[in-house]
């Protein structure tokens, strides 16, 4: 039987800052033009921690059945390891796509239908980035849907059910957002071009090569902090105390350019998450306050 801490795992907790922070930086811009709403943000929050550990289950139930992860370098998988059987996999990744439809169908209901379609599209995106007979993800397109659903929409949308409005500091802070979403990934890929070559997976990690996916690593980190700028202009210019997230960013950015691979890269993850979150966290503050 699977363990709890083995289900944990698999849900990848490192990965869940990705989910957090647009929540806060769509609410805070709805705090800055109007009045947020509380409850909304928690449901959005809601739709978007699902639809994270959904993604993350899936690819694990899709890697593993494929044979992609078995000889995975990076943190335990539950197929792939043998952790947990396959159908159970599959089935928690639809429990957690159910929980986010749920409370996506309340924000509809409460906001605009058309979000209905939006949701539905969030959900097949998650799902057909591994899954299916051809999977994006194995296509270099994995990195594409990361910026529109976990920067774009995410944070676009969750500005919108509270203020009705479509707000251009709402655009500028989902860029910054969705940029280090992709990092992550982009460093997650880069620690697996290796064996995802050996397995097919044709991430954009593996037609860039290791020093371009570097490269483009650092211009991702480069393009959230321009985004700040962006957020600052857009809000007030105590929106620039966000830069401080390259701080949290510092790390990862020396381990990506020092040219570590394989286990050396994970620490990476966390870090960029991290970095993520913090940007969120200080953009935020004075859009709230103010």
């Amino acid at each position: 039987m699977t363990a709890p801490a083995q289900w944990l795992a698999g849900a990848r907790p490192r990965t869940l800052p990705a989910a957090v922070a647009p929540v806060l930086a769509g609410t805070a811009v709805a705090a800055y033009v109007d009045e947020p709403v509380w409850w909304k943000a928690l449901l959005a929050l809601v739709v978007s921690l699902a639809l994270q550990v959904g993604v993350n289950y899936a690819n694990d139930y899709s890697d593993g059945v494929r044979g992609t992860d078995d000889d995975r370098v990076g943190p335990m998988r539950l197929v792939g390891s043998g952790a947990a059987p396959a159908a159970a996999v599959k089935r928690a990744a639809f429990l957690a796509f159910g929980v986010a439809a749920a409370a996506g169908l309340v924000l509809a209901a409460t906001t605009a239908w058309w979000l209905v379609a939006v949701g539905a599209v969030s959900v097949l995106a998650a799902w057909y980035y591994t899954g299916g007979d051809k999977p994006y993800g194995y296509l270099g397109l994995g990195e594409v849907m990361v910026f529109v659903f976990f920067g774009l929409v995410a944070v676009v949308g969750t500005t919108y059910v509270q203020t009705q409005t479509f707000e251009p500091a709402a655009l500028a802070a989902s860029v910054g957002i969705g940029a280090l979403a992709c990092a992550i990934l982009v460093v997650n890929n880069l620690r697996d071009i290796p064996t995802d070559t050996l397995a097919g997976k044709r991430t954009l990690a593996v037609l860039l090569g290791d020093p371009r996916t570097r490269a483009l690593y650092a211009a991702l980190v480069a393009a959230a902090a321009l985004a700040v700028v962006g957020v600052a202009a857009l809000t007030t210019w105590w929106a620039l105390l966000g830069l401080g997230f390259l701080v949290a960013a510092l790390p990862g950015l020396r381990t990506v350019g020092g040219g570590a691979t394989g286990p050396g890269l994970v620490p990476v993850l966390q870090a960029t998450g991290t970095a993520e979150l913090v940007w969120s966290v200080l953009v935020a503050a004075p859009l709230l306050v103010l």
